[in-house]
């Protein structure tokens, strides 16, 4: 079992940034793919980035593309979203996922851990 603990968010002024981290435990982090989903009220739930296995390909959201940047340090068993040029149509809360096998990682459906999300808020 899995367990993901996020943290990094908070409020920020538009333009701003901040990096989100996520610690896991409970297995061996290099047999997970991570990823990173958003969920704002009345929204579903949506990919936004994710990083393989070894951490040698990223994946991102268009709507992210170039201004996050998604990184993992296996030996830390954390991965990390750096997130620039912030806008409020980012505000949400922000949850990091593993799964250990997927066609398709950017489907929230296919991952297998969660953690309990953390807030991000961007005013204008």
């Amino acid at each position: 079992q899995v367990q993901l603990v996020e943290s990094g968010g908070g409020l920020v002024q538009a333009g701003g940034s901040l990096r989100l981290s996520c610690a896991a435990s409970g297995g061996t982090f290099s047999n997970y793919a991570m990823g990173w989903f958003r969920q704002a009220p009345g929204k579903e739930r949506e990919f936004v980035s994710t990083i393989t296995w070894s951490g040698s390909n990223t994946y991102y959201a268009d709507s992210v593309k170039g201004r996050f940047t998604i990184s993992r340090d296996n030996a830390k068993n954390t991965v990390y979203l750096r997130m620039n040029g912030l806008k409020p149509d980012d505000t949400a809360v922000y949850y990091c996922a593993a799964v250990g096998w997927s066609q398709n990682l950017q489907d929230y459906k296919d991952y297998s851990y969660w953690g309990q999300g953390t807030q991000v808020t961007v005013s204008s």
